[in-house]
Parts: C-alpha cells; sequence; structure tokens
C-alpha cells in the first residue's frame, strides 16, 4: 500500500482578470512540472465550469465555483499531487478560504492591468460586456479584488509565460515546496 506523502503538495492558485494569461502561464508551469516528473494536476475554472454546468456568475455562484475547486485542489495536494489551479477568483474572501483549506497554498496574482486585457479579449467576452450582453462581468460592472500580499505577482505585458513559470518555479524551489531543477 502507498503511503501518503509527508507534507502536502503546494497549490498554486493563479487569480487575475480574464484575458491576464492565468490559463496560459498555467499550462506552462503544469508542463515544466511534469518534465520534472512530479505529479501535477491543471485545474483550470473554465474546464471545471463545462463540467459543473449551471455555474452561474452571481457572487454566491462564483464563491460556491472557488470552494469547489479549492476542496479539489486539497484533496489532491494532501496526497502528493501539486495543483495548479488558474481561475478569476475575484474576491478575496474566497480566495482567503481557498488558502485556509490548503496548507501551502501559492498565490500569484496576475496583474495584467484591465486596459491589457480587455485590448486582447481572447473570447470576445469584453466587448459582449460592453454591449451590454453579458452582466456582472470582473473588472467591468463586478468587482475584481486583487490579492493584498500575493507569494508572487506578474504582469504579462512585461513578462512572457514561460519566464513567469520559471519565476514561480524559482519561489516554489526557494521555499523548499519542490525539488530544485537538475
Amino acid at each position: 500500500m502507498a503511503s501518503v506523502p509527508s507534507a502536502p503538495a503546494p497549490v498554486i492558485w493563479l487569480t487575475g482578470l480574464s484575458g491576464s494569461g492565468k490559463s496560459t502561464i498555467a499550462a506552462r508551469l503544469a508542463a515544466a512540472l511534469e518534465a520534472r516528473r512530479l505529479p501535477v494536476e491543471a485545474l483550470d475554472g473554465d474546464r471545471l465550469r463545462e463540467m459543473f454546468p449551471g455555474t452561474g456568475f452571481s457572487r454566491s455562484e462564483r464563491e460556491a465555483h472557488i470552494r469547489r475547486t479549492a476542496f479539489l485542489a486539497s484533496l489532491l495536494a494532501r496526497h502528493g499531487v501539486i495543483v495548479v489551479a488558474a481561475l478569476i477568483s475575484p474576491y478575496r474572501e474566497s480566495r482567503d478560504f481557498a488558502r485556509s483549506l490548503c496548507t501551502r497554498f501559492f498565490e500569484v496574482h496576475v496583474a495584467t492591468p484591465l486596459e491589457e486585457c480587455e485590448r486582447r479579449d481572447p473570447k470576445g467576452l469584453y466587448a459582449r460586456a460592453r454591449r451590454g450582453e453579458l452582466r456582472a462581468f470582473t473588472g467591468l460592472d463586478d468587482p475584481y479584488e486583487p490579492p493584498l500580499h500575493p507569494e508572487c505577482s506578474v504582469d504579462t505585458r512585461q513578462i512572457s509565460a514561460e519566464d513567469a513559470a520559471a519565476q514561480i518555479l524559482r519561489a516554489l524551489e526557494s521555499r523548499g515546496w519542490i525539488p530544485t531543477a537538475p
């Protein structure tokens, strides 16, 4: 029978506006961890919504979505799986709840400004929100509460996704949460 790891794996929680680069950084980070042969699972907010149909965008529905994701992340981490979670997660209180469940919680603020996210608009969501087709859109008519003390902050106007992932890896190594690269 396999034993449970002595210390939980880290949960790397990327938060930021839509279009900030969270999912791209998360994919690079997960790939880098896999290349080191470390157990890793990527949890993407949009993909999880597909698995939980009917998850809406009211504050209570967003908070429930984050609670589910945080619970899943904590279970995986407890069994030694590094979790890379990429969710807008706009409310501090919800992220604080996630932190409370995860022993080694590493919050990454993808601090790309609204103007840049809106310029990119990869899914056309900002344009739809500006036309009034989407209500309660984070950053426009619903708040985004940036982290007050994230473990790491990156702005994808100034750093590539690869460099952001490398920065996060170095920070995790310096804490002793992942082994240093060979």
